[in-house]
């Protein structure tokens, strides 16, 4: 069996987060880690913040079995169709947590300067409480989570290679998460974020 039902409740108020740390094991994650880097059509786009333009600090693709676009940030971005090895890795998440994806943001973190700031999964191509399941290949990162209310309210976790993050409910309601930088010299990171766009 390539993956592990092994999984870890966070246990956070207004959530429901699981983390499995090795939901695929090494030698699958350092397969398709290879296989997505080389062959993803990874993209480098512009935002706007402030008023002021920038490239964002990562490099990302959508993917998808439908047409629905996808808008966070001023971005659109349209989806390509999926690749096999995309479809293969969500066949084992969908398998698992019996729900069925229709889409799929990925991340490329190239190095420790490249980064995702705070913000909740929470669009309205989402639906109100959504499902994210998030696979991670590559070098671990550490990620952040706090509550959009509760300053007091707030959690670091270290993503492994071949993790699944599980979040759903009213987590994207409450909570608001990030992955921030790091000075520490590190490799690049493959992040997955299987999700339904309506």
């Amino acid at each position: 069996m390539p993956f592990s039902k092994e999984y870890i409740d966070l246990n956070l108020q207004d959530a429901n987060i699981k983390y499995y740390p090795s939901f695929f094991n090494k030698e699958i994650s350092d397969y398709y880690f290879e296989r997505l880097k080389q062959n993803i059509k990874w993209q480098h786009d512009s935002i706007t913040l402030f008023g002021k333009t920038h490239l964002q600090p990562r490099l990302t693709a959508l993917y998808g079995n439908n047409e629905k676009s996808y808008t966070y940030s001023n971005i659109t971005m349209h989806p390509k169709i999926f690749t096999k090895d995309l479809l293969k890795i969500k066949e084992f998440v969908e398998k698992h947590l019996k729900v069925k994806f229709t889409s799929c943001l990925a991340n490329l973190y190239r190095d420790g300067q490249d980064s995702n700031g705070w913000h909740a999964d929470d669009e309205k191509e989402l639906c109100e409480e959504p499902i994210i399941a998030s696979v991670s290949f590559g070098t671990e990162r550490v990620f952040h989570f706090k509550h959009k209310l509760d300053k007091n309210l707030k959690i670091k976790l270290v993503l492994e290679h071949g993790s699944l993050l599980v979040m759903k409910g009213t987590t994207q309601k409450f909570w608001l998460h990030q992955l921030p930088k790091t000075k520490r010299k590190i490799g690049s990171r493959i992040n997955l974020t299987f999700r339904i766009i309506q």
